[in-house]
């Protein structure tokens, strides 16, 4: 690579962490040579985890530095003014593909570059909760249920209710659902947030339009060995089911309440009809909610730091809106604005998604 070339790739601070990646890749090569890393069987273990994590951008960077080469060379013969014009428009086409291949590599770069968040894999729970709006707020979380259980069929995910408490008229007040499968935190994390809806309520005579709210939290579910949980710290109820699931539920103790009593946190489950299995679904929600917590405990001390350095910088909660007179979705956290509710809400989220994740990517980028 020339000179010029290096300063103009450095001059692109996601490109100046690709050649860092590619020097550390180089590093690691020969740490595995040493005999002094190839005797002690953890750390060579170690060492090659980390090398073929990025083996892929290595490789890759090493492919775009003989681009690189092939554009100089290229420019360098447009430059000879004894060039014949058959041989110009030749060497014209050559460096249009090369500088199409640059712009496409640069992008794969960027993808790859992006950080992983571990917790991506994992399964996870959804909870949906109606806000400000009543029955209306009640029936619209009824509706991003719905809307979430096809898109979680779209992607092959597996779905159990943990805990619902629905209204009577296809509203829910409250729904907890555990996304099992490849990626599932990942496809739902970015729907944490308030939910905005306005439409003509069915229960309104007079055809005004209202405004109501729905909130969902994200969690992805952690193991066992992530978050110990003393027995001693728990308080566990049995009472009988007051769901549908026919008489023998109703007249047997299978519902269990589970309250974390350091944290305060209380988890229900009456899905099953099985006290074991609703214990065991109660405990495995319980553990996502105490990280939660505390995650959002250190969150809000961050926060709370940022807001006295910066002031208050206060901004609308919500991060969508559902409008039904005008078929709009729109997600103010992106700008994005489609015009296809009915497909949304069955299910129809990708391109929201892929949004989401894209802006985020942009944001680890250029390290915001």
């Amino acid at each position: 690579m020339t000179d010029t070339q290096t300063a103009e790739l450095n001059e692109m601070p996601l490109l100046s962490k690709w050649e860092g990646v590619a020097h550390r890749y180089e590093e690691l090569t020969l740490q595995l040579t040493d005999p002094s890393v190839l005797s002690q069987p953890a750390l060579l273990h170690k060492l090659n985890k980390e090398r073929t994590e990025i083996e892929g951008l290595a490789r890759l960077f090493a492919e775009y530095q003989g681009l690189l080469r092939q554009l100089a060379e290229t420019a360098q013969l447009l430059k000879e003014p004894s060039l014949e014009a058959e041989l110009q428009r030749l060497a014209t086409d050559e460096a249009r593909s090369l500088q199409e291949r640059r712009r496409e590599m640069e992008e794969q770069a960027k993808d790859l570059l992006v950080p992983k968040d571990p917790r991506d894999e994992k399964n996870t729970f959804v909870e949906i909760r109606a806000g400000t709006g009543g029955e209306e707020a009640a029936l619209f979380a009824g509706d991003l249920f719905r809307m979430y259980l096809k898109y979680a069929e779209r992607k092959k995910l597996r779905v159990e209710v943990v805990e619902a408490s629905e209204t009577g008229i296809g509203g829910y007040k409250e729904v907890v659902m555990l996304m099992e499968g490849k990626g599932a935190y990942g496809r739902f994390k970015h729907e944490s947030g308030v939910h905005r809806v306005q439409r003509v309520p069915a229960t309104e005579a007079s055809g005004r339009i209202h405004t109501s709210t729905v909130t969902v939290a994200v969690m992805p579910e952690v193991d066992e060995i992530d978050v110990q949980v003393d027995p001693k710290d728990l308080r566990i109820d049995t009472f009988c089911s007051s769901g549908a699931g026919g008489q023998s539920v109703n007249t047997t103790y299978s519902a269990v309440r589970i309250t974390h009593i350091p944290t305060g946190v209380v988890v229900t489950c009456q899905d099953e009809r099985s006290q074991l299995k609703n214990r065991n679904k109660a405990m495995r929600t319980l553990r996502a909610r105490i990280v939660e917590a505390e995650r959002a405990k250190q969150e809000a001390e961050i926060a709370q730091s940022r807001k006295s350095q910066v002031g208050t910088g206060e901004r609308s909660e919500k991060i969508r809106t559902y409008n039904f007179p005008q078929n709009r979705v729109t997600d103010h956290r992106i700008g994005l604005t489609l015009h296809r509710l009915e497909q949304v809400l069955a299910g129809d989220l990708d391109e929201i998604v892929e949004g989401l994740k894209a802006d985020r990517a942009k944001a680890a980028a250029l390290g915001t």
